[in-house]
């Protein structure tokens, strides 16, 4: 299953580290790419691992929005 989060607050190479590190140490997670420019984060994973809550939270821990 793939997922695009809208994620609010990404600006530079930290932040999309930050949330692929984030979001990979999750069980579940099979790929992940952060696209800067459009704000956005498509997630690969098996949804019966992981939920898209638990995407988000991990994504929102790093100190971003998630829309």
């Amino acid at each position: 299953m793939t997922i695009t989060l809208h994620v609010q607050g990404m600006t530079c190479g930290h932040c999309k580290m930050a949330v692929t590190k984030a979001l990979k140490e999750l069980d579940g997670v099979i790929n992940v790419e952060v696209l800067l420019q459009e704000g956005t984060v498509d997630v690969d994973y098996d949804e019966t691992k992981v939920s898209v809550e638990k995407l988000k939270e991990a994504i929102e821990e790093q100190g971003y929005d998630v829309k």
